[in-house]
């Protein structure tokens, strides 16, 4: 073991090392659009939950430029983020400050719900 030893009688402060998470990105889409941003924190896994009773894709695209540039995501030169279907799964970690997530929806019909989260 360790030499350790406690140099206080009173509780030991905690501090959280990551900042609290974002708003979440949430609503509803019958017609193709483009939602965002969602502006994720470090550290933390980004939840994307899709549902309802639709026909169409759904594409996480990452922008560091305030959307004026928005990339889909690949993971080993192969796309990522790219569902037809009712999801609730971890699909991203952001580590660079200040980028930002969208989410380009194509509906052919129905109507999806869409949450980002962290």
């Amino acid at each position: 073991p360790l030499p350790v030893a406690l140099s206080s009688q009173g509780p030991l402060a905690v501090q959280p090392v990551s900042a609290a998470a974002p708003e979440a990105l949430s609503g509803t889409a019958a017609i193709s659009t483009l939602a965002g941003p969602f502006v994720p924190v470090s550290g933390r896994p980004v939840i994307l939950t899709l549902s309802g009773d639709w026909d169409g894709s759904v594409q996480l695209e990452r922008s560091v430029d305030g959307g004026a540039n928005r990339h889909a995501l690949t993971v080993g030169g192969l796309r990522w983020g790219h569902y037809a279907a009712n999801v609730c799964e971890a699909v991203w970690e952001e580590a660079e400050q200040g980028a930002q997530l969208w989410l380009a929806i194509t509906v052919a019909t129905g109507s999806v719900e869409y949450r980002v989260a962290q």
